[in-house]
């Protein structure tokens, strides 16, 4: 029960675990015990602490609680954006995962830039984390920043592998299966679909052009790909918005199928439609039609909502938390690192 604010302003205000310690009449590392694990003090003396800390207003330190302890209860997470939808849903889900299994969870963010993606690391390191899950940057991404981390302490990445990063546990979506999946989809409903891809440098990027290949290749089709050169500073929506704008402009792909690396990406290409007057998916099949990747959380919400393949984030996460506690007890096989592929799921809506 919530206690009213007049009730913990009647209570006296406590600020160490030693005059704690003499006022509820119990010695200071017994006390610690009881933050620490309740069910590692006697019954009766649980019962002496509870009673006395109702009287009390005191909230215990989180680090010095943990300090003599062998693990913190502490996984370090580190994210490139946090101004992104996507890595937002993420992290949610790694932190509802995490806190099942009991592990309190401490984000950075490495803000697009290997100079504090480096610091991220180092921040978690001296905090003890006893493991941490990181989603990399592209290839900006320092080899040695992992390396160091995985010197140090266990962890697992999530979302993208750098191709400089050998050997190391990896969790993520399947981009294969995925970009074969919408490749086929699009494929079916009109004319062999065009790629459009973004700057170098995002290793997922990189895997699913590779993968519109292949399956293109398999379906005996023959390839397009567009936006391999950045157009201006924003390489996802503003990126999206300038390709398709100046195709558009000079005529093209009026009548294509057009799928873009993610739903960012997307989410321009749909502007650049709706400002040249065109709607994908009206016509149903064949027709100018848009689809991304990822299942963005505005994707229900653009004009027209956006057809798009959906990464199993909560199973993702669920694995990663999971292999990092294994990793952290030490338990067998985990020195040997191991990579998990979730399949993606595809969300047909009105712009495919």
């Amino acid at each position: 029960m919530t206690d009213k604010p007049d009730e913990r302003q009647r209570r006296r205000q406590v600020q160490t675990m030693q005059e704690l310690s003499a006022l509820i009449g119990v010695s200071r590392p017994t006390l610690s015990r009881y933050f620490q694990s309740p069910e590692s003090v006697r019954g009766t003396t649980v019962a002496k602490i509870r009673q006395g800390l109702e009287q009390i207003d005191y909230v215990p330190n989180f680090f010095a609680t943990r300090m003599n302890r062998k693990s913190t209860g502490i996984i370090g997470v580190v994210i490139p954006y946090l101004n992104d939808l996507f890595f937002t849903k993420l992290l949610q889900a790694v932190e509802v995962a995490a806190m099942a299994q009991g592990f309190t969870v401490i984000t950075q963010s490495s803000h697009s830039d290997p100079e504090i993606e480096a610091r991220a690391a180092e921040t978690l390191m001296s905090m003890s984390v006893d493991g941490a899950i990181v989603a990399p940057l592209g290839n900006q991404t320092d080899p040695e920043v992992h390396a160091r981390l995985a010197a140090r302490l266990p962890f697992v990445l999530i979302d993208s592998l750098p191709e400089t990063l050998p050997d190391v546990d990896y969790v993520g979506t399947n981009h294969d299966q995925s970009t074969g999946l919408i490749v086929d989809y699009l494929a079916r409903r009109g004319e062999a679909p065009v790629y459009l891809a973004m700057p170098p440098g995002n290793f997922n990027a990189i895997g699913r052009e590779r993968a519109y290949l292949r399956r293109m290749s398999e379906l005996g089709l023959e390839p397009t790909i567009i936006g391999e050169r950045a157009l201006g500073d924003d390489p996802y929506e503003g990126h999206g918005n300038a390709v398709l704008a100046a195709e558009f402009g000079r005529g093209n792909l009026l009548d294509r199928s057009i799928l873009c690396v993610n739903d960012r990406v997307a989410i321009g290409a749909l502007r650049a439609a709706g400002q040249h007057g065109l709607t994908p998916g009206r016509q149903g099949e064949g027709g100018l039609r848009i689809a991304g990747h990822d299942d963005y959380p505005l994707c229900p919400f653009t004009v027209p909502s956006l057809t798009t393949v959906a990464q199993d984030l909560d199973a993702i996460a669920n694995r990663a938390v999971t292999r990092l506690i294994a990793k952290i007890r030490g338990d067998k096989g985990t020195d040997v690192p191991e990579v998990t592929l979730f399949d993606g799921t595809l969300k047909v809506r009105e712009s495919a």
